[in-house]
């Protein structure tokens, strides 16, 4: 494998044991950095190159198994169950993500407490991973809708906590020079995995059970090798954490917004954004399949080909926006400049009638969404209000995301009917309204988080 692109010199073999933190190196307040507080418990050490690779690699993994399903196999189940009946996707995948709102600050209050030989991330990789991939396997047997539901919400909160986990270890091992471009590089796998994701399930039509099974099957195998190769340090001699009680599962919840005003701003700002964002992607197969007049079963082929031509804008907005932010030390810029290019591709599709236009709106919201949220994502793993609560922390960040991804589908088929004539939705009202949504987003963190510059 090439030289590591990210760090100038050689580091340690991943299959050593992970190194623990290094004591802080003392670094003066500046007006673009968290303030020595913030940095106290920082980690220091660079990531090795093959520890990366293997990281990115099982981000792409676990992406491509939920992803898929919900942008694509889920519609073509559900209208085989139940044609016509849009809606039955938003209450799906709604229910699923509030499912695991719900859940997620528990498994990271768990994540941090947990003491094992093997580490305190990587028994969640293995139990998300092979509940997820049973749980797609019941979604393909599944007679009716309420199994599809149920197996559904059991495959996203094996799958979320995949990458919840992983999402953790980049927290505990990466330090600030390397955040930008590694969260680039795990932008750019989250948005390359449905794509290629959905290229693979479109020569398996056929079978339904192949159509959710082989993205699992890929993600399994990635996790799988990102298991054995990027090893996590013995957490038995950790100090040990208080017990868990009630008040603490209700505190894990929440956090102080006045003690900790940036992590506050950006958690708003990435809410409305992300809100924007699931406003134009949850119905993106039906969307696809009104504006271009084809069979929802058919659309894979388009999506594939739209989602093949965009790997290279994502590798420009995720790789590309993931360095320049860390060679020019800015990091809300891109964020915002992510956010203008979205509202124009959201402006693009909403007005798109045919295949060309279609694609280039498509390709301009995928440069923005990989920008966005490679430099974003670096932007939290600087102002977490404690490493030593990643788990929890990343947990509540995270709900900016999740909160969204569930609210959306359940608010887009009340938008979609505003205006709707002959059986056709209004598509259009909601691309636009996400494009509104995703601007105050990106304007709310450009402006007012103020430790990051």
């Amino acid at each position: 494998m090439p030289k590591d692109p990210l760090s100038a010199q050689e580091e340690p073999a991943a299959s050593d044991p992970a190194p623990l933190p290094t004591a802080p190196r003392p670094r003066p307040p500046t007006d673009g950095g968290p303030p020595p507080a913030a940095q106290a418990d920082q980690p220091q050490e660079k990531a090795p190159a093959s520890f990366i690779f293997w990281m990115v690699a099982a981000n792409f993994g676990v992406s491509m198994a939920y992803i898929v399903p919900m942008t694509y196999s889920l519609a073509v189940r559900i209208d085989d169950l139940a044609p016509g009946r849009e809606e039955v996707l938003g209450y799906v995948t709604g229910t699923a993500q509030f499912t695991y709102i719900f859940l997620s600050p528990l498994l990271g209050v768990w994540s941090d407490r947990t003491r094992t030989r093997i580490g305190r991330r990587r028994p969640f990789m293995i139990g998300g991973a092979l509940l997820g991939l049973l749980a797609l396997g019941g979604i393909s047997a599944a007679p009716n809708l309420p199994l599809v539901g149920v197996s559904w919400v059991l495959a996203m909160v094996g799958w979320a906590s995949v990458g919840q986990a992983i999402l953790n270890t980049q927290a505990d091992r990466i330090p600030e020079e390397q955040r930008g471009r590694i969260s680039g590089l795990t932008g750019l796998s989250a948005q390359a995995a449905p794509i290629i994701g959905i290229g693979l399930v479109s020569t398996v039509t056929w079978s339904t059970t192949l159509v959710f099974l082989l993205p699992g099957a890929v993600g399994a195998a990635l996790v799988a090798v990102f298991l054995v190769i990027g090893r996590e340090a013995d957490s038995r001699g950790m100090a040990a954490k208080a017990g868990v009680s009630v008040r603490t599962l209700v505190a894990s919840y929440a956090f102080n917004p006045r003690a900790h005003p940036d992590f506050g701003w950006n958690w708003l700002g990435r809410f409305i954004f992300f809100m924007g964002l699931y406003f134009n992607t949850a119905f993106a197969t039906f969307f696809y399949a009104q504006r271009l007049d084809l069979p929802v079963r058919e659309v894979a082929g388009t999506v594939a080909v739209i989602g093949a031509v965009g790997v290279a804008t994502a590798m420009a907005g995720a790789v590309g926006g993931g360095y320049l932010s860390d060679k020019l030390g800015r990091r809300r810029l891109f964020t915002l400049i992510g956010a203008l290019l979205f509202v124009t591709g959201a402006v693009v599709e909403a007005f798109a009638y045919s295949f060309p236009v279609l694609m280039a709106g498509a390709l301009l919201m995928q440069l923005a969404i990989a920008a966005f949220g490679a430099v974003d994502q670096a932007i939290v793993l600087a102002i977490l209000p404690s490493r030593a609560e990643a788990g929890r922390y990343m947990a509540v960040n995270a709900f900016s995301q999740k909160i969204p991804s569930g609210l959306a589908p359940l608010l887009a088929p009340f938008i979609i009917a505003i205006g709707a004539t002959g059986g056709e939705q209004n598509y259009t009202v909601l691309y636009l309204s996400g494009a509104v949504l995703a601007l105050i987003g990106g304007l709310i963190i450009f402006t007012r988080v103020k430790s990051v510059r």
